[in-house]
């Protein structure tokens, strides 16, 4: 009979540690099953009661970086994220681009009236006569979920807009962009309220991680050769995705960015190596 071992997750809590949970991860990356299943031992063979989460996701990481580049920048999808902080700045920008790929029109930063006061809205989404106000809200802590009051947040300012009455031609709807997880609470208000939830594996199967695998839209934090000082010089220059970079004239914006040709260039391969496998 094997021995339960309790490691200690990314909130702080015991939890059974779970070999089939490595092995799904590496193959929903790409990975193949032998390579899953030569991971799973060397992270059994390593693991001890109390090992934080943390430690195993490098420790897969490293492996996966040797036998797979392509699979650990797929697997780094959430850290990668995480990385487009700390202000949240890079999130709504990235979060635009995803949306603009699944052909809605996007807006950032405008301005609606209210009945009461007016309001700064982080993205605008519309498709079919629908208006999205979207608010997005970004977690750079492992573990962080997104608790009803921001729900509620959203529901009020929508409220008002909608009472407002200049948006009357067309449908609107709240929205809440996140990537992290919503707790119970949240998810239960959102769908009592009608504020559209979407972040980490919500809703269930078609959550934030997958509008992203669906069309490559990797962020470009998950290339090994991005390092997070270009994040600000990158997020003005609207280049947040992977695709983005492909697309990248290398010269130009090494001059203008003042970013060695070098380091675009390596970025630009590990992005083709991406996108293209």
């Amino acid at each position: 009979m094997a021995i339960e071992i309790n490691v200690i997750n990314a909130r702080g809590e015991s939890e059974p540690f779970s070999l089939e949970k490595v092995h799904r991860s590496v193959v929903k990356s790409g990975g193949s099953r032998q390579l899953a299943e030569k991971i799973g031992k060397e992270i059994g063979e390593m693991i001890y009661p109390g090992i934080k989460t943390k430690e195993i996701f490098r420790a897969v990481k490293s492996t996966l970086k040797k036998e797979s580049l392509e699979t650990s920048m797929r697997f780094s999808l959430r850290e990668g994220i995480r990385n487009l902080g700390p202000a949240g700045f890079g999130f709504e920008k990235y979060a635009s681009e995803i949306f603009s790929a699944h052909g809605y029109s996007v807006k950032t930063n405008e301005w609606l009236r209210g009945k009461c006061i007016d309001y700064e809205t982080d993205i605008l989404i519309e498709k079919d006569n629908v208006l999205l106000i979207a608010e997005c809200k970004y977690k750079n802590k492992p573990g962080e979920k997104v608790d009803v009051g921001v729900c509620l947040k959203v529901f009020a300012s929508f409220f008002d807009i909608k009472s407002g009455g200049r948006l009357r031609e067309q449908e609107i709807r709240p929205m809440v962009i996140t990537n992290a997880k919503f707790t119970n609470k949240a998810i239960t208000y959102g769908k009592c309220q009608g504020v559209e939830l979407l972040g980490w594996n919500y809703p269930e199967n078609n959550g934030l991680e997958r509008l992203i695998e669906s069309k490559n839209l990797y962020p470009i934090t998950v290339l090994p050769s991005f390092k997070g000082c270009f994040m600000d010089v990158f997020a003005n220059e609207c280049v947040m995705t992977v695709k983005n970079v492909l697309d990248m004239d290398i010269e130009k914006f090494s001059r203008k960015a003042k970013i060695s040709g070098v380091q675009l260039q390596n970025m630009k391969a590990e992005a083709e190596l991406l996108v293209n496998n």
